[in-house]
């Protein structure tokens, strides 16, 4: 039996097969994680072409430096997360600052204060995604179709008492968005 830490098999080999310079590993990698991390970029920067870029970015540095990546320290989905997110937060600092340089409006008080929104957002949208499906269900249900506790319980045909507990669960988790800036799970980018 593997090591309750060990991180997923799927994690270890495919970093191995990107340090051997396997094209068609980026390829898997792409496949597995281009949702999520242009997702988030696009979260973060609420700009498509910047998300692209962002996106574009993200796996040109893993392709690079596969190395970068440590399975001690966590999954492959929350470093390629906690990546997006720091490209993506570079990005906007640097938009934003050349904007206020230009003589645009705000300060930058504002600048960071709208980074923390994004960074929360973006957090936010991880955690939502990456939550068990029971969870994200019961909170789809409660809060983009403005279902109670006992229509969900219906609609997901479980007891009120279950359908109480998925939300509680699924809020409690959403509530650490705030807590950092990062998606969760990973001890650094880079």
């Amino acid at each position: 039996m593997a090591k309750k830490d060990a991180p997923p098999r799927w994690d270890r080999k495919m970093q191995q097969r990107l340090a051997r310079g396997e094209a068609a590993a980026l390829g898997e990698l792409y496949d597995r994680f281009a949702s999520l991390v242009h997702g988030l970029a696009h979260t973060v920067l609420a700009d498509e072409r910047a998300a692209d870029s962002v996106t574009r970015e993200v796996f040109t540095h893993v392709w690079e430096h596969p190395d970068a990546y440590d399975p001690k320290q966590g999954p492959l989905r929350s470093w390629v997360a906690t990546l997006t997110h720091r490209l993506a937060v570079q990005r906007l600092r640097a938009t934003e600052t050349a904007a206020l340089a230009q003589g645009g409006h705000g300060t930058t008080e504002d600048l960071e204060r709208k980074v923390r929104h994004a960074s929360v957002a973006a957090r936010a949208d991880y955690i939502v995604q990456a939550m068990p499906v029971p969870l994200r269900a019961a909170l789809e249900l409660a809060y983009f179709q403005r279902r109670d506790y006992r229509q969900t319980a219906t609609d997901l045909g479980v007891t009120e008492d279950e359908a109480r507990r998925r939300l509680r669960l699924g809020l409690q988790l959403l509530s650490t968005a705030h807590d950092a800036g990062a998606p969760p799970g990973y001890g650094g980018a880079v």
